[in-house]
């Protein structure tokens, strides 16, 4: 009996496990550690939005099975949401499904429209289920930069001149999770025309879509004309209304890739829990104070973070969109690699970070920082940063003043 099992041995280590072991070992022993690591939103839902979930759970017929594709209400609201938001008509029926959460969204449909030896083109960095998702299913990676400029495209072009099999899918993800890049409208145009000249399906992760900053909405691909006949988008509940621990998302877009991937969920799952559809209706269709709420705190708590992790030393690029920060290590620590510049970090400053090769090999010598802690506890761990790197014989600016 083999103890290798074919997914599994394509599976590497979970570079940030190593991490996150870490900071619970670090916990349990009675450290205050400072979880910049996850992207876990620290903040609750609105409170109509959990009085329907405590509502509907009471009911005695709200507990059975619900329905693999999301319930017609909550599809309906979804769907309202794009109109509203972006524009976009959706078909509630045809065009939209319930997931639980963008991430097992990703992995169904990769499930569903992929063959053992595809070629998927998915960005490097990236968040892993963008890539991993369709190793476990079969595929073949080939990466693509992040930063959405020429050399992106010509990225592309090289990949369908010179991989065989030609690629089929290409997953993009902006605001970009781990390195908040954006893009505009214009990129996702250019984008659909080479899908649709090259044949291409285009999987939209757009989990971040309410957090962007300084007053530039992020668009949707399905804004372009002719996007629905090559692309499918992924949204989440999660950060938008503080409601990561529910589940709840969704996928829109393109009849026979939403079809797809509803038949394959027909056979895996019944759908969330019925209260919980229903409190997500309440979240797309009742007061949206939150939506502009979160916004703003996120974008105060990147102002506070900027701000003083470079008075402690540590100059960091102020994100235009999401709750992260993609940070490249102090010069002096650069030797240093990822994933032991975050061990030490957690070790000696009480900081947990998510080390930038745990999201592809294009991710090393930078790490990711979530905006998960209020403004007080960023500073703290400024400070806590600070000592550290004047501990490694870091110049700071207090050691230069001095």
């Amino acid at each position: 009996m083999s103890e290798e099992f074919y997914r599994i041995k394509r599976l590497p280590p979970y570079v940030i496990a190593e991490v996150n072991a870490m900071r619970a070992a670090a916990r349990a022993g009675g450290e205050d550690i400072i979880d910049l690591g996850m992207g876990n939103p620290d903040l609750p839902p609105p409170d109509h939005v959990i009085e329907k979930l405590c509502e509907v759970a009471r009911k005695p017929d709200a507990h059975g099975y619900s329905q693999s594709k999301g319930i017609p209400g909550l599809r309906r609201a979804q769907a309202n949401y794009y109109g509203r938001r972006f524009g976009v008509e959706l078909d509630p029926e045809t065009e939209v499904v319930v997931t639980m959460g963008s991430k097992e969204g990703l992995a169904s449909l990769a499930t569903a429209i992929t063959a053992p030896g595809d070629v998927v083109l998915a960005p490097n960095p990236s968040y892993p289920i963008h890539t991993f998702g369709f190793i476990i299913a079969g595929a073949t990676i080939r990466a693509v930069p992040t930063t959405p400029d020429d050399a992106y495209f010509e990225s592309l072009e090289r990949a369908m001149n010179f991989t065989v099999p030609r690629p089929s899918i290409l997953v993009v993800n902006y605001p970009s999770n781990p390195t908040a890049e954006t893009v505009d409208l214009a990129f996702y145009e250019r984008l659909v025309a080479w899908a649709r000249e090259n044949q291409v399906w285009i999987l939209s992760d757009l989990a971040y879509s309410e957090l962007y900053f300084d007053g530039k909405p992020t668009p949707s691909i399905l804004q372009v004309k002719g996007a629905k006949d090559v692309a499918v988008e992924f949204t989440s509940l999660s950060k938008t209304y503080s409601m990561a621990g529910w589940r709840i998302g969704f996928a829109v877009g393109n009849k026979q890739l939403i079809a797809a991937m509803s038949r394959v969920k027909s056979y895996l799952d019944y759908g969330a829990f019925t209260p919980i559809q229903a409190a997500a209706c309440a979240a797309l269709s009742g007061p949206q104070d939150i939506v502009e709420k979160n916004r703003l705190l996120y974008h105060k708590r990147r102002d506070v973070m900027v701000e003083a992790f470079a008075r402690a030393g540590w100059e960091i690029p102020s994100p235009r969109a999401s709750m992260f920060a993609w940070a490249p290590l102090p010069p002096a620590l650069a030797h240093l690699g990822s994933l032991e510049f975050s061990k030490q970090l957690l070790t000696h400053a009480k900081v947990a970070v998510a080390p930038g090769v745990g999201y592809g090999e294009n991710g090393e010598g930078f790490v990711r920082i979530a905006m998960v802690e209020n403004e007080q506890r960023l500073r703290q761990a400024a400070r806590n940063v600070k000592k550290y790197l004047q501990s490694m014989g870091v110049n700071t600016p207090a050691a230069n003043a001095g």
